[in-house]
């Protein structure tokens, strides 16, 4: 699903990422786990295609992201990756199904098949009865989970999570990190989570330990 080779990134003078290599295989949940400042985050960036590396090639699902223009690269992102961040930034004035249709509407389908697909996603989520609520109507784990759904409405190849509990008390820091393997069983969804959060790291199939740049 994903083949990172040399990748490398700076800003000014500091050396962030000097030369990673990785791969994810389709349906793998891997954690990438590492002190502050190990370049976890940047790597993040990098892969879900938010940030270009310096040199280094991105494979993504067999496409070579680097050749990329950038509204053909803002395509590919809508249509093959989702993400999941520690603050969940939802639209306050909008409904839990209207900000899970946001991705669909930006991909041109119809509001009639987005709000179909939303809504089948916030119920498989538990989110059944609160579709019309707003975010501050929501719990914090209740809106993390609207923003997984939004992050699986167009069906991405994989779901890049930037500490997503890490808002989060722990009872549900539990629900997100069950629910991320449910959909891995259920889907066969891949999963990179960038965690502080020992339990999820431990749980996933693969845990990755960053330190000066490097895996």
């Amino acid at each position: 699903m994903i083949k990172g080779t040399d990748i490398q990134k700076s800003y000014d003078n500091l050396r962030v990422l000097k030369g990673v290599n990785i791969h994810v295989e389709k349906g793998e949940v891997v954690s990438i786990v590492g002190k502050s400042g190990a370049g976890k985050s940047t790597l993040l960036h990098i892969l879900g295609t938010l940030d270009a590396p310096d040199s280094g090639e991105l494979i993504i699902n067999g496409t070579n992201t680097s050749i990329l223009k950038n509204k053909e690269l803002a395509a590919f992102r809508n249509n093959e990756i989702g993400f999941v961040f520690q603050f969940h930034h939802l639209l306050p004035e909008f409904t839990a199904v209207e900000n899970v249709c946001i991705p669909a509407f930006i991909k041109k389908t119809s509001e009639k098949q987005a709000k179909i697909r939303a809504e089948e996603l916030l119920t498989y989520l538990g989110l059944g009865e609160r579709l019309t609520h707003r975010p501050n109507e929501l719990s914090g784990g209740e809106q993390q989970r609207v923003a997984v759904a939004r992050a699986l409405m167009n069906n991405p190849a994989i779901v890049f999570a930037d500490e997503p509990s890490g808002n989060l008390d722990s009872a549900s820091s539990k629900e997100l990190h069950d629910l991320i393997f449910q959909l891995r069983d259920d889907f066969n969804q891949t999963f990179v989570i960038v965690t502080h959060n020992e339990q999820l790291a431990n749980m996933s199939d693969r845990k990755l330990t960053m330190l000066d740049g490097l895996i």
